[in-house]
C-alpha cells in the first residue's frame, strides 16, 4: 500500500516536457468556427467542388490543385455499372420527351446537351468496358492571416469558375470537410452526398495535377519547375517527332542565371554518364570542373597544346550531302588532308583577318612541303598517325626561311612579298609570343568525363587570336564527339558569338554543321551566349540562325532592347513571353522543349550549388 502511495505521489509531481509537447502539437490545437479553421495562427477554409463542366480536357484539376495555399483532395468510389446504364436510359428517355415537348429554346437546348452526354457515357460504359464511379473533391485554402487567406480564397474560387466548375464553402461543415481531407480519416457519408458526381475513370485519373502539370521524361533528369509548380524533367537524349536532336541554346544578359543554368545542365548531364566538354572563356567552370573529379585544361598557354598542324577530320557522313557532293566514281571522298588544309585555311584567316587570298594559297603549297617531309601525303590515314608525327609552326617557319633564303626558289621569284609577309606571321606562331599557345604537339588527352577548356589566359590577347584558339578548340572538341557514334558527348560552347565574324563566315558554318550533324553521333552542342543579335548579322544570318533554330532545347532568359526584338522575331514570342523575358527575373526563362514551350524557374538543390563554386554569379 506504501509502495503504491509512492508511485502516485511521484506521478503528480512529474514535469511537463515542453519540447515534446511542440513536436506532437505544433499548432497549440484546433478551433472549428462556422466557415474556417484555425490551427494556431494559421487560418483554413475547407470547399467542396458540387458542380462539373459536361467535358473536361486532360489536367483540368490541376488548374486548382497546384494554387498557392491550397491542398486539395480526390475521393473515387466505384459503383454498379448495370444500375448505372438504367439510369442513364431513363434520363436519355426523359430529356428526349423534354426536347419534343417543351417550348423553351434554352430548356430544349438544355435536354438535348443532358440526353447527348448521356448517350456517350453509356457507350463507354457499354463498348469500352469503362469502369463508371462517383467522384468527390475537397480544397483546403491556407493562410498565415486573415488577409492572406481571403486572397487565396477568391483566388481559388476565379480559377474554379474559369474551368466550368462551381465551388461551396463547407459552412458548419468544416470539421467533417477536414475529416474528408485528411489522409487519416475516411470520409464522412453525409458529406459525400453532398460532393460525390459520377464520372468515368478516365477523366478522374486525367484530372490529376500530375496528368498535365509540368513536363515529364521518364528517364531525365529535374531540370526546373513551371508556372504551376509542376516539376520538369527532361531526357536530352529522348528522340520524337519534333525532338530530333540534343542540341541547347541558352541565351539572356548578365546577372540572369545563365551560367547557372548551364552548369546546373553540365552536373545532370555529366551524373548520367555524359561526357562534357566545356570551352571556358571566362573561367566560370573551373571550380566545377575540379569538384567533379574533372580535367582542367589550360589552352590560353603553358604546356596543354592543340597543334593546329594535326589532323583533325570530320568523319564522313553516309548521308551528308557535302561529301556525296565530292564523291568520285570510287565513291571516294575530300581525303583527311584535304578537309584538314580547308580547317586550316579558317584558322589562319581568323588569327590574320588581312592576309590575301594569294598568300592563302602559297601557304597552302609550302605546307604540302612540310608534310612531304614528315612522309604525309593527300593519301594518309590520319588513324595511323600519333601527334609526335606531325609537324608544328617551328617546323614550318623553317620550311618559309628556307624558301626566303633559295633566291632560285620559284615561290620566292614569283611570290617575294607574299613570302615575306607569311614570314612575319608564321614567325610570331613559332618564335614570337603566340608560339606558347599554339607551338608545339597536342598534349590535350583527358582521362575524366569532365573536360573544362580555359582560355582565360588569353584575357588581354586581341579578338584574333581569341577567335582563333576557340575554333582550333572547337575542332578539337569535335573530332572527340564523333570518335565513337555510341559515347554520348555534349559541347557547351559558352561565349559562342567569338564565332560570329562576318569577315570568316567559315567559322560560324563549322559550328552549324556541328549542330546539324551531332545528333548521327550521340552528341549534343549547348550554344551559352548573352547577345543573340552577333548571330543575326545580315552577312552570316543564314548560319547563325540555323544554329538557333536547329536546338531542340531552348532557354530563353532575360534580355532587352534589339536582344528581345530579334527573339521576338525568330521564337514568335507572345506579349506575356516578351514581358517574362524583358523583366529579366533571374532563373526564369521560357523554355523550349521540341515544339513545346512554357515558362520555367530554374531550381538548383544545395548539393548540387555547393558543387557549381563562386564562379558564374550563382
Amino acid at each position: 500500500m506504501e509502495g503504491s502511495e509512492k508511485v502516485a505521489k511521484e506521478k503528480t509531481i512529474m514535469q511537463i516536457n515542453n519540447e515534446i509537447l511542440n513536436i506532437a502539437t505544433p499548432f497549440g490545437g484546433m478551433e472549428f468556427r462556422r466557415n474556417k479553421i484555425l490551427f494556431g495562427e494559421i487560418e483554413t477554409k475547407i470547399y467542396a467542388i458540387i458542380k462539373y463542366p459536361n467535358s473536361v480536357s486532360k489536367g483540368w484539376l490541376s488548374k486548382i490543385s497546384n494554387l498557392s495555399n491550397v491542398v486539395t483532395c480526390q475521393v473515387f468510389e466505384p459503383c454498379n455499372n448495370t444500375a448505372l446504364i438504367e439510369d442513364l436510359s431513363r434520363s436519355v428517355s426523359r430529356n428526349r420527351g423534354i426536347e419534343a415537348s417543351t417550348r423553351s429554346a434554352l430548356e430544349r437546348q438544355r435536354a438535348v446537351k443532358a440526353a447527348e452526354d448521356a448517350e456517350k457515357l453509356m457507350r463507354q460504359i457499354d463498348n469500352n468496358n469503362e469502369i463508371i464511379g462517383y467522384m468527390s473533391n475537397f480544397a483546403m485554402i491556407v493562410g498565415h492571416d486573415e488577409e492572406i487567406l481571403v486572397r487565396a480564397s477568391k483566388v481559388f474560387e476565379s480559377r474554379v469558375a474559369t474551368i466550368g466548375c462551381k465551388s461551396r464553402l463547407l459552412v458548419n461543415q468544416q470539421k467533417e470537410g477536414l475529416k474528408a481531407i485528411s489522409p487519416c480519416n475516411v470520409p464522412d457519408e453525409e458529406i459525400l452526398k453532398l460532393t460525390r458526381r459520377n464520372v468515368p475513370l478516365s477523366s478522374f485519373i486525367g484530372g490529376f495535377p500530375f496528368a498535365s502539370n509540368g513536363f515529364t521524361d521518364f528517364n531525365g533528369y529535374p531540370f526546373a519547375v513551371d508556372s504551376m509548380n509542376g516539376l520538369v524533367v527532361i531526357d536530352t537524349w529522348m528522340r520524337l517527332n519534333d525532338r530530333t536532336n540534343s542540341n541547347w541554346v541558352i541565351l539572356g544578359v548578365t546577372g540572369v542565371g545563365k551560367s547557372t543554368t548551364a552548369k546546373l545542365l553540365m552536373i545532370n548531364e555529366f551524373m548520367t554518364g555524359t561526357m562534357c566538354i566545356v570551352i571556358d572563356p571566362e573561367r566560370e567552370y573551373a571550380e566545377l570542373a575540379l569538384n567533379l573529379g574533372g580535367d582542367l585544361i589550360n589552352a590560353g598557354g603553358g604546356k596543354f597544346k592543340i597543334n593546329p598542324l594535326q589532323f583533325k577530320p570530320c568523319p564522313e557522313d553516309e548521308d551528308d550531302e557535302v561529301y556525296k557532293f565530292y564523291k568520285d566514281e570510287d565513291g571516294k571522298g575530300l581525303s583527311a588532308m584535304a578537309i584538314h588544309f580547308n580547317s586550316l585555311s579558317v584558322f589562319f584567316r581568323l588569327y590574320v583577318p588581312s592576309i590575301t587570298d594569294m598568300q592563302m594559297a602559297i601557304l597552302k603549297r609550302i605546307l604540302e612541303i612540310l608534310y612531304k617531309e614528315f612522309n604525309i601525303d593527300w593519301d594518309t590515314d590520319p588513324m595511323t598517325l600519333q601527334a609526335e608525327d606531325y609537324p608544328i609552326f617551328s617546323d614550318l617557319y623553317r620550311i618559309i626561311l628556307k624558301v626566303k633564303n633559295d633566291p632560285a626558289n620559284e615561290l620566292m621569284s614569283a611570290y617575294k612579298n607574299e613570302i615575306l609577309g607569311l614570314e612575319i606571321i608564321i614567325r610570331e606562331l613559332s618564335e614570337g609570343a603566340d608560339q606558347f599557345i599554339w607551338n608545339g604537339h597536342t598534349t590535350i588527352n583527358p582521362k575524366s568525363n569532365f573536360v573544362c577548356i580555359d582560355t582565360l589566359g588569353l584575357q588581354d590577347a586581341s579578338d584574333n587570336i581569341k577567335k582563333a584558339q576557340y575554333y582550333n578548340v572547337l575542332t578539337w572538341a569535335w573530332e572527340r564527339m564523333s570518335r565513337d557514334r555510341k559515347e554520348k558527348v555534349m559541347l557547351f560552347a559558352d561565349e559562342a558569338y567569338l564565332m560570329c565574324d562576318p569577315a570568316v563566315p567559315q567559322s560560324l558554318i563549322f559550328l552549324r554543321n556541328v549542330a546539324k550533324r551531332d545528333r548521327k553521333y550521340e552528341a549534343g552542342l549547348c550554344v551559352i551566349s548573352h547577345s543573340v543579335v552577333d548571330f543575326l548579322d545580315p552577312s552570316i544570318k543564314m548560319h547563325g540562325q540555323a544554329i538557333l533554330d536547329i536546338a531542340c532545347y531552348k532557354v530563353i532568359m532575360g534580355a532587352d532592347g534589339q536582344n528581345l526584338i530579334e527573339l521576338t522575331k525568330l521564337f514568335s514570342l507572345t506579349e506575356a513571353e516578351q514581358e517574362i523575358i524583358a523583366n529579366k527575373k533571374r532563373k526564369v526563362a521560357v523554355f523550349f522543349v521540341g515544339s513545346k514551350r512554357f515558362v520555367v524557374t530554374i531550381q538548383v538543390s544545395d548539393y548540387k550549388l555547393a558543387l557549381m563554386g563562386s564562379g558564374g554569379g550563382k
